[in-house]
């Protein structure tokens, strides 16, 4: 049989050398065709949305008064996966004969267009609104398609809602879980626009906006004020305009996602499609987020910037267990901060509900449920818990990450309040996880740690450590992992160079908190407990470079 292939490929050969001409003639053709069509300002579509270039991309500023713009590459896995929910989009916005329009452009072969918009990570997505090229809004929604289409019609129409008589505003007040409505005096002042600014940015909240006297008289307001209104918790919550400092957009918006959260959350776990491209750019040497994509909730709970959170882990199944939110609950509000209840008598103008006053207090926790058998089964790990532990309490410090817990659980209100606040004033330690050593540890080439073990080796006076800091789950970490071994066989018998991986996601230190994956720290040796963050190149031959030069790159000739 081979014999017959051989014999066949040669009967064949000049045949299959004339095919090849023709061939090329007509690869030729196609690529004359190609650039003839990428010359030509025509606009084409995919699945709704616009594919645009150098040369159609001003007809089609023109042509459509919102453009948003995804700036992506097509090796991006960030960029693939945000590619249906963007279609989908597109095609939502098109139905509904939105003046708005999706376009796509490939920033790695249209690099004139990707250095003029300033294009450093993808995917990018930017507004281009009534033509103007110079000054794009950087998109800032959610990267799902509902959370795509609300903020282009948020920007496509009034970002509020014009009311102006006591049963429409009543109505509109019903008409959602919770609204937010601005009473200004004068809707062209600053305060006004700063206000629709808020709205044009907060999607997932139903603005509106009102100035005649007879609502001010209707919901007690003398002054320009900002109002929230829910269906649960405190039913309004009121965020006077101060008159000399006037309305600080960022300060409007946190306050009034800290105020639409319900003052006990519980968590769920449905995943977002794709992170926010303003967390997780995709580049060079780019890091995974430090955990992966959160959950639906997380929008809510996350934007409002609290630093703590307090989490109630039961077995919802269970009566017994469930009867414990009462006073995790009663413990929740002495730290939902910025309002201020009034002693003995309500605030003028407050109908029964708390009122702001100055100076305003931070809100500090974020108190949530978690049922362990349920949406919450997925983040035990994370605690290095299982389901078996529920019920029991944790606090978590988000900036660091950092999770503390009580001695022994007590669910009741006082006890509860008394740890929080204990954990506040810096009198409680954290509790760090680490796994057990595996018994081989230090007998392979790339040592692994915990987090029992790390001081010893990292902080080892005759060795230099370099550490790679990991996540099972991280992509990045697994392209790297052969580069690693091989860099570790490269240096096993050398007396003076450990090299070293810990797996972030079971191990936790005291003095190091890790932002992203893979993270490379390298401790030289000697006294003084020194730490470099090695930030270049993840190959081989920069590693041997940066391990040879004492934990820095030599400079490169010019």
């Amino acid at each position: 049989l081979v014999w017959l292939l051989v014999l066949s490929l040669a009967w064949l050969g000049p045949a299959l050398g004339g095919e090849e001409k023709e061939e090329e003639v007509i690869e030729e053709e196609e690529k004359e065709k190609e650039e003839d069509e990428v010359l030509s300002d025509e606009i084409k579509e995919e699945d709704n949305v616009l594919v645009l270039h150098e040369h159609n991309f001003a007809r089609a500023l023109s042509e459509h008064q919102l453009l948003l713009v995804e700036f992506y590459a097509p090796w991006c896995g960030h960029c693939q996966r945000l590619a249906p929910a963007y279609a989908q989009a597109a095609t939502e916005l098109r139905n509904e004969s939105s003046p708005a329009r999706l376009g796509k452009v490939d920033a790695t072969a249209q690099t004139a267009l990707a250095t003029e918009f300033g294009i450093t990570s993808y995917p990018t997505l930017k507004l281009f609104r009534d033509g103007n090229r110079t000054h794009p809004l950087e998109y800032t929604g959610r990267m799902d398609s509902r959370g795509i289409v609300l903020w282009v019609q948020r920007r496509a129409g009034p970002s509020a809602t014009l009311l102006q008589d006591t049963d429409t505003t009543a109505a509109f007040i019903s008409s959602q879980d919770r609204v937010a409505i601005g009473f200004f005096k004068d809707l062209k002042g600053e305060a006004a626009q700063a206000f629709l600014e808020v709205a044009a940015e907060m999607v997932d909240l139903t603005f509106g906006v009102a100035e005649a006297a007879e609502l001010f008289q209707a919901y007690g307001l003398s002054a320009d004020t900002v109002c929230l209104f829910k269906k649960f918790d405190e039913k309004q919550t009121n965020f006077p305009v101060d008159p000399a400092r006037g309305l600080d957009t960022a300060e409007l918006t946190r306050l009034l996602r800290v105020h639409s959260l319900q003052l006990v959350m519980e968590f769920t776990n449905e995943v977002q499609p794709v992170p926010s491209p303003a967390t997780v750019p995709c580049g060079p040497r780019l890091p995974c987020p430090h955990s992966p994509p959160p959950p639906q909730t997380s929008n809510q709970i996350f934007s409002a910037k609290i630093p703590h959170h307090m989490l109630l882990f039961l077995d919802k199944s269970s009566p017994e267990q469930l009867s414990l939110r009462d006073g995790f609950r009663a413990a929740a509000g002495g730290f939902r901060g910025e309002v201020r209840w009034p002693q003995g008598r309500d605030m003028d103008g407050g109908f029964g509900t708390p009122q702001v006053q100055c100076p305003l207090f931070p809100a500090q926790v974020l108190f949530v449920v978690v049922d362990v058998t349920g949406h919450g089964a997925d983040v035990l790990p994370f605690f290095g818990m299982t389901a078996a532990d529920a019920p029991t309490l944790r606090l978590v410090r988000m900036k660091n990450n950092r999770k503390y817990q009580m001695e022994q659980d007590n669910f009741s209100e006082s006890a509860i309040r008394t740890f929080i606040q204990a954990v506040l004033d810096g009198k409680i330690k954290p509790r760090l996880l680490s796994a057990e050593p595996p018994e081989d540890w230090d007998t392979r080439p790339v040592k692994v740690l915990v987090g029992k073990t790390f001081e010893q080796v990292a902080f080892d006076e005759t060795k230099n450590v370099f550490v790679k800091f990991y996540a099972p789950w991280c992509p990045h970490c697994q392209a790297m992992e052969a580069a690693w071994e091989e860099l570790a066989e490269r240096y096993k018998d050398r007396e003076d160079i450990v090299i070293a991986e810990m797996d972030s996601t079971a191990n936790e230190l005291e003095n190091i908190t890790i932002h992203g994956y893979p993270t490379l720290h390298y401790f030289p040796a000697g006294p003084g407990r020194k730490m470099v963050e090695y930030k270049s190149a993840r190959d081989v031959e920069t590693f041997s470079k940066f391990l040879e030069n004492g934990g820095t790159l030599p400079e490169e000739p010019p």
